[in-house]
């Protein structure tokens, strides 16, 4: 009796055939470049991180040098020009002087302003600091004796005493708005004015002072000593300007001092002036550098000679170290015997060969070394030690150079045993 079939097994799954994995292969060449070497060039985002801060001080460098020019140059734009409407000029103050008759005319040469000057003329001179000195005393002949009136805005000490004699200037008013003080007619209608400016002193007996600031004045009015002219000086230019005109007495100070005669020349210096461009030309560069500017670059060369000395490397005492390569006394001479062989040098080396003999030769005989080089006495000196006299020393110590090789060994032969004669003689 035969048991139940037995189940056939079921087939193991197999695992499926791996596929052979493929080699590792070089890296492949980048594209554009040979042999996968890599360009060494910067990039252009390398070379804009290493420059962008240079880029960036050179733009907050223009950047103040613009802030600057606008800041100097919008506030003070047409300074005292009548023409001008900004602030600082001088607009409003000819606008109403010609309502009340006087006309106003601008010039910018020395030579029109003495033209100008006469009896029925107010020559306004702004800036006086600006003119040369030749300019200033041509102008002052020229007003001296005009019969006019000359009105000197903020001269400082460099104009003063050439444009108003016997005046000097000193340090300016800390006070703004002054009272007169003095019984100049015009000072006195006008009341309290601006006019803290320069302060003057003067000996002259007839000068007015007005509006005085610790007993010193900022308005002197000095009548010409020939004449009906008269000359104003103003410390301060605030009661000309159009910002300050309707402040407190300004306007009336302004339009009495300026509208006394019928025509008023204004008078702003500029470098268009001949005389002005002769002499500036007659200075030399340094004459044209501020002092202040001399100072700082002399401070600077001081600096930079204590920061040399300061960083300098100073040095120390010697010392003594070993060489890397120790090359023996021997291969130094048989280097410079090739040497000589190869450039057929016997002269050269013969005169070598003597004169090192004869260096050595002469402490052993007693002869000076400094006159061992000399036959006259090296020779005699040498043959006293010598058993065999017979030999000819000045030939072999002084003679010619040997013609060939031979020569040349038989040479070093030779002074070899004369050295060793002597020595043991």
């Amino acid at each position: 009796m035969t048991g139940p079939p037995h189940p056939a097994e079921a087939p193991r799954p197999t695992e499926p055939p791996r596929s052979p994995e493929p080699a590792p292969t070089a890296p492949s060449a980048a594209p554009g470049h040979p042999h996968g070497a890599s360009s060494l060039s910067p990039t252009p985002r390398q070379l804009w991180t290493r420059s962008r801060g240079i880029a960036l001080g050179l733009v907050l460098l223009l950047a103040a040098a613009a802030a600057i020019a606008v800041i100097r140059s919008g506030a003070q734009h047409g300074r005292l020009d009548p023409r001008s409407a900004e602030p600082h000029g001088s607009r409003a103050v000819a606008e109403l002087l010609d309502q009340r008759g006087v006309s106003t005319r601008v010039v910018t040469t020395t030579e029109e302003a003495r033209s100008a000057a006469g009896p029925d003329t107010t020559l306004v001179v702004a800036n006086p600091d600006l003119l040369t000195e030749r300019q200033r005393s041509r102008l002052h002949a020229a007003t001296e004796d005009s019969a006019g009136r000359t009105v000197l805005i903020t001269p400082g000490t460099r104009s003063i005493g050439a444009l108003a004699p016997g005046v000097t200037a000193d340090t300016p008013s800390t006070d703004s708005a002054l009272p007169p003080g003095c019984s100049l007619p015009a000072a006195r209608r006008a009341g309290t004015a601006d006019m803290g400016g320069i302060r003057y002193e003067t000996l002259a007996p007839d000068a007015e002072a007005c509006y005085l600031s610790d007993g010193l004045p900022s308005l002197l009015h000095l009548p010409a000593p020939r004449g009906q002219g008269d000359t104003v000086v103003l410390g301060a230019p605030d009661i000309l300007y159009n910002s300050r005109l309707d402040e407190q007495g300004n306007a009336s100070l302004a339009l009495q001092l300026l509208g006394s005669r019928p025509t008023l020349v204004w008078y702003l210096p500029s470098l268009s002036d001949d005389q002005a461009a002769t002499e500036t030309e007659r200075r030399s560069f340094f004459d044209l550098i501020p002092a202040g500017w001399r100072w700082a670059t002399l401070q600077l060369a001081i600096a930079a000679v204590l920061t040399a000395l300061w960083r300098a490397r100073r040095l120390g005492p010697l010392v003594s170290e070993r060489l890397p390569v120790v090359i023996h006394a021997s291969e130094t001479v048989e280097g410079r015997a090739r040497l000589y062989r190869r450039a057929n040098a016997r002269d050269r080396a013969a005169d070598a060969l003597r004169t090192a003999a004869r260096s050595r030769l002469a402490p052993l005989v007693g002869v000076p070394p400094a006159q061992a080089h000399a036959p006259e006495t090296l020779i005699p000196a040498l043959s006293s030690h010598l058993r065999s006299p017979g030999q000819d020393l000045h030939l072999l110590l002084f003679g010619a150079p040997p013609g060939n090789d031979a020569a040349l060994i038989a040479l070093a032969d030779q002074l070899d045993a004369l050295e060793s004669e002597v020595r043991h003689s």
